[in-house]
């Protein structure tokens, strides 16, 4: 067996173990990271940029659709578009082979060696890797714990080729005439929303009484409306029970919300009901570390029970986002080299990436007056945006709203729902982190024609002087 050691051992190569390694690799520590698949994980793979690429894709697809017929912005298409599923997935591959590559060259390029093969923890600094050259063992100073997580499946809904997780999803190489989605969450109807725009019939079996229940009904109402305006099925108040398998068919059966037992018939049958973090069959029982739950234990610095062994991304709980994880991997490398860091950010962004897309950052208008804070609430609407309009994208019922507090106007929470609001994100999440105030967005010469005009809408209606509202 191959012996090595070093002063930082990192295990997944994912957005929070990468940048870690890269990080680590940029201080001058010696370095291995340990991936058993690709690098980039979840999100490069099998997650955040696939699904993109995808749903790019399906909007191009339903865009030049939408050109046939009388045609548009004086465009006519006189032809069918004709869409070939295999070769769009080729593409999507094409784009993760690319920045998998890119992140084992700029892994190389700062010394980081780099194991492929699984590790088995035998203590809290050891590990045995099983690599395609043999066995490897590694014994570190410190070690990266960012193993990340994995889709949920059912017990009673057993992944199969027709009863598939995200993964598969992103895979397929035929359009499935019905898909039927477990769970209107954001990754279900990122997909979902993508399916349909490529021709298939979709229908959303939902356990609670609304969808996307981390937003509230005034954020999700434009992306309801979508839904119904294309015809997707939405069952809420629905529970699976089971499904049957047959002939290339899938028959799932669910209970409604009057108690009764229903069935619905598909071709594939798409469960997304979370992830859960993957905390089995790599040792973890062997390094003394503590558990939150189903999540590894940490610090505000992601520093575990065990001295010296840190814990990262979807391994430490919500929110499971690629972007926390690189953060905390970035900062456990520089507290590893000397400098002083602790995991404090004031808001953590999130985007879905729907029809249309929603940000959220900070507290909403709920949130704040559940903790007895008052506010100001302005919300501006991208129907009277120039650029929305120019780009068709002002009648989806999209705005941007700041909630800010009455006393002293510091922002304390900023969403939109619209059209590439996710670009918008960044901005708003430097607001809060800069602890901006109404009069900071109103006052800042925002370019025109843009759609960022409407934060600075928004914050002049919080305080009583929108100009085109």
């Amino acid at each position: 067996m191959q012996s090595l050691s070093c002063k930082v051992l990192v295990i997944g190569a994912g957005p929070g173990g990468y940048v870690a390694a890269i990080r680590a690799g940029q201080l001058g520590l010696d370095t291995i990271i340990v991936e058993g698949e690709r690098s980039g994980g979840t999100c490069l793979v099998r997650g955040c940029i696939p699904s993109k690429a995808l749903i790019h894709a399906a909007t191009r697809f339903e865009e030049i659709n939408s050109h046939r017929g009388d045609g548009k912005l004086g465009i006519t298409v006189t032809t069918a578009p004709e869409l070939n599923l295999a070769k769009m997935i080729e593409w999507k591959d094409s784009i993760v082979d690319r920045l998998s590559s890119g992140v084992e060259g700029l892994l190389k390029k700062h010394g980081v060696k780099q194991i492929k093969g699984w590790a088995n923890f035998k203590n809290a600094k050891t590990c045995h890797v099983q690599t395609a050259d043999g066995e490897v063992s590694i014994t570190a100073e410190n070690v990266i714990l960012a193993n990340g997580s994995k889709a949920t499946e059912l017990a009673f809904l057993p992944f199969s080729e027709n009863v598939i997780s995200s993964t598969e999803a992103l895979d397929q190489k035929e359009l499935p005439k019905h898909l039927i989605i477990i769970g209107a969450g954001y990754i279900g109807l990122e997909m979902g929303i993508a399916y349909r725009k490529l021709g298939s019939e979709v229908t959303f079996i939902e356990g609670l009484d609304r969808l996307l229940p981390i937003y509230d009904k005034e954020m999700t109402r434009p992306i309801k409306t979508w839904l119904k305006k294309h015809g997707i099925n939405t069952i809420y108040n629905a529970k699976a029970q089971g499904v049957e398998d047959k002939d290339g068919k899938v028959t799932l059966t669910y209970q409604n919300k009057q108690g009764e037992i229903q069935t619905l018939q598909g071709d594939k049958v798409l469960v997304t009901v979370g992830r859960r973090p993957n905390t089995e069959g790599w040792g973890l029982e062997n390094m003394c570390i503590d558990m939150n739950g189903a999540f590894v234990k940490i610090n505000n610095q992601c520093q575990t029970a065990m001295n010296n062994v840190w814990a990262i991304g979807d391994l430490v709980g919500e929110p499971m986002l690629a972007h926390k994880a690189s953060a905390q991997g970035e900062m456990v490398a520089e507290i590893i080299s000397g400098l002083k860091r602790e995991f404090d950010p004031v808001v953590i962004p999130a985007v879905c990436f729907t029809e249309p897309e929603i940000v959220s950052v900070g507290l909403t208008p709920d949130e704040a007056s559940e903790q007895n804070i008052e506010i100001l609430v302005g919300k501006f609407p991208f129907a009277a945006i120039g650029k929305a309009l120019a780009m068709e994208a002002g009648g989806d019922g999209g705005f941007v709203r700041i909630t800010s507090r009455k006393d002293n106007h510091l922002i304390i929470g900023i969403q939109a729902v619209g059209a590439h609001v996710a670009e918008l994100s960044n901005q708003f999440a430097l607001a809060l982190e800069m602890g901006a105030c109404l009069e900071d967005l109103a006052n800042t010469i925002h370019v025109h024609p843009t759609l960022g005009e409407a934060s600075m809408e928004a914050a002049m209606a919080s305080l009583g002087h929108a100009i085109h509202m």
